[in-house]
């Protein structure tokens, strides 16, 4: 008698799982439904049964290691029927029964199905997105047939119980093979898997339940998104089917970019040039916030690149908890003419700074001058 380990074509210390797997492929390339009329293909599916009778049962498999064939004596000639397969089989080849019993049965009638979710991109300028707004948007989308409620069917007809699996939505196919009678379960070719058969369809959706519809929705969008935020809209998405709930509308969001602000998270950034002389007296100026302008003074001897922060004058969180701040950086405007006279004060004050103007010298000189003072 052929050794089982061979008939599977595993090693003698493969694990159950790698058993099981050389079992599902074997029985699957060998079974008789996919192999009519083969007596040979029939005479290995058997083989392979009879193997994985022994070698997936742990305990069978270990006393057939120990003493051979004479181990198991004859537990793997099938005399059971098939009930210990039953699993593996479900999912290899979608069997609902096997000889008379075995396995599980489900219907398959199609139930309720959720409809798709739909995406709309929604534009927002800079200001539109800081302070929220509300926006009506227009999206085309599947919906219940307006003349016949979704039923599919013409008005004033109904649908019928499928004649062929009896409004189940499966039909089952007995073979007798000659190790017990398989019963192949599929979804009924007549009805679809709904189970019903519309007879009078209706012409304004052609059977389906559903048509095509403009829809115009306004959106509220919330003070503080920004770009790559998402605004769901429950029940706004296409319809569904067989009684089953629509889905929902994804709003996704792009921010333009503002001419003087830029936005880093609920934080606000902002460049003010100012003059030397405002830098170095200090001075009162004007600056634009989220709300408008308002004063702000710059203290004496401020420094090229110097942050301020303005607190609570960013953007809104977009849970409504706070506010982000302005951050102000101050860009000293050096003047590019100068009247003479400018220059002749300019050098004054340099002279009287201790740092007297060093003119037109060369870069190293400048650098051997530096180090010496």
């Amino acid at each position: 008698m052929k050794d089982y380990y061979e008939i599977l074509n595993v090693s003698r210390d493969a694990s159950q799982d790698e058993i099981k797997s050389a079992f599902r492929k074997l029985a699957k390339k060998y079974h008789p439904d996919l192999n009519p009329n083969d007596k040979e293909a029939e005479r290995k599916f058997k083989e392979i049964n009879e193997a994985y009778e022994v070698l997936g049962d742990p305990e069978k498999r270990k006393r057939y290691d120990t003493f051979g064939h004479d181990g198991v004596n004859g537990q793997g000639n099938f005399e059971g029927g098939f009930g210990g397969f039953s699993d593996i089989f479900d999912d290899i080849f979608d069997f609902d029964i096997f000889g008379g019993g075995f396995g599980r049965s489900s219907s398959r009638r199609r139930g309720p199905v959720r409809g798709a979710d739909l995406r709309y991109n929604l534009d927002l300028e800079f200001e539109e997105a800081i302070f929220g707004v509300e926006k009506e948007i227009q999206i085309r989308r599947s919906d219940t047939c307006s003349t016949c409620n979704g039923s599919g069917a013409k008005p004033g007809t109904q649908k019928e119980t499928c004649s062929k699996c009896n409004g189940r939505g499966e039909v089952r196919y007995a073979q007798q093979t000659p190790f017990g009678q398989f019963v192949r379960v599929a979804t009924c070719d007549q009805c679809g898997g709904t189970g019903e058969i519309i007879r009078e369809k209706c012409q304004n959706c052609s059977g389906t339940g559903k048509e095509m519809k403009n829809k115009r929705i306004k959106v509220k969008v919330p003070a503080g998104v920004d770009t790559g935020s998402i605004i769901s809209i429950r029940g706004e998405g296409e319809a569904g089917e067989n009684g089953g709930l629509p889905g929902d509308l994804f709003i996704y969001i792009t921010v333009k970019e503002h001419e003087i602000f830029e936005r880093k998270g609920n934080d606000i950034y902002l460049t003010v040039p100012i003059s030397f002389t405002d830098a170095a007296l200090g001075a009162e100026i004007e600056i634009p916030t989220l709300e408008g302008t308002e004063s702000f003074t710059i203290p004496a001897g401020t420094q090229p690149g110097t942050s301020f922060r303005l607190r609570n004058k960013g953007v809104p969180n977009v849970k409504g908890i706070g506010k982000g701040d302005l951050y102000l950086q101050v860009e000293v405007k050096v003047p590019t003419k100068l009247t003479q006279r400018q220059k002749e004060l300019l050098k004054e004050f340099a002279k009287e700074s201790g740092e007297p103007y060093k003119g037109k010298k060369g870069f190293f000189n400048k650098v051997r001058d530096a180090f010496s003072n």
